[in-house]
């Protein structure tokens, strides 16, 4: 093993012994989840008196879910292959990383999974005080501001999808996984499997151009990341256990 190599094990043990030690990081999940529904709640008051008719609504409702799927993949995408254990945010990259390592997560209820899940999206978080603030001064209305709205909804909603992957499912989430509404673990077991593929997590539609840029962008998690936690000895994080 290389020298940089067992740097970053060392540094990755450091980080989630912060990470264990230091309450405050186990907060911010917490009040991330808290304010992102808080937010999509506002956004959703501000938006809903608007009215842009069915048709509009089909076709914000699609783009938004493209854009979910691709935006969510991108994101996971470089939070995976994301190795900079001693920032401030550090602890918090590194628990992310112990997700490769639990195959099957605690079974619940898919309404706390999508209160709780998105407790690890923060820059959702900043991204509805901006979507809020907009709808509410008027700057996006109509379209835009159902385009933000849905996003924000569908990209929670993605958490939610990629649970599915990780637990039994039910004849109901079978089928939405096998009609495509949900990513099926059909489409992201290769994301476990092999490497550097696969990181949306809706549905899975835009894994084609995230995989290109992937293979331009990153020398895939297996080789890096998920060495990294080799190492570690502690508990899986309790939000993806």
């Amino acid at each position: 093993m290389s020298v940089t190599m067992t740097v970053k094990q060392q540094q990755f043990n450091a980080a989630m012994e912060k990470y264990d030690k230091k309450p405050e990081y186990q907060l911010v999940g917490r009040v991330v989840s808290f304010a992102v529904i808080v937010l999509q709640v506002l956004l959703a008051v501000l938006t809903i008196s608007q009215s842009i008719g069915p048709a509009q609504q089909v076709l914000v409702f699609a783009a938004a879910y493209i854009a979910a799927d691709f935006i969510n993949g991108l994101v996971h995408m470089f939070m995976d292959n994301n190795d900079d254990y001693e920032s401030p945010a550090g602890p918090l990259v590194a628990s992310f990383h112990l997700h490769h390592r639990t195959p099957r997560y605690k079974k619940n209820n898919v309404l706390f999974v999508y209160y709780h899940e998105s407790g690890a999206k923060i820059w959702l978080a900043f991204f509805l005080v901006f979507a809020v603030l907009g709808v509410w001064q008027g700057v996006l209305s109509g379209v835009a501001a159902y385009g933000v709205l849905y996003f924000s909804v569908l990209s929670s909603i993605a958490e939610v999808s990629h649970y599915l992957c990780h637990v039994p499912l039910s004849g109901m989430t079978r089928f939405l996984g096998q009609i495509g509404l949900l990513m099926s673990k059909r489409h992201h077991r290769p994301h476990h499997t092999e490497d550097n593929v696969n990181y949306a997590f809706l549905n899975g539609m835009t894994d084609p151009l995230l995989n290109v840029i992937a293979k331009h962008v990153y020398p895939g998690y297996k080789k890096t990341t998920d060495i990294h936690y080799a190492q570690y000895a502690g508990a899986d994080t309790e939000n993806r256990a």
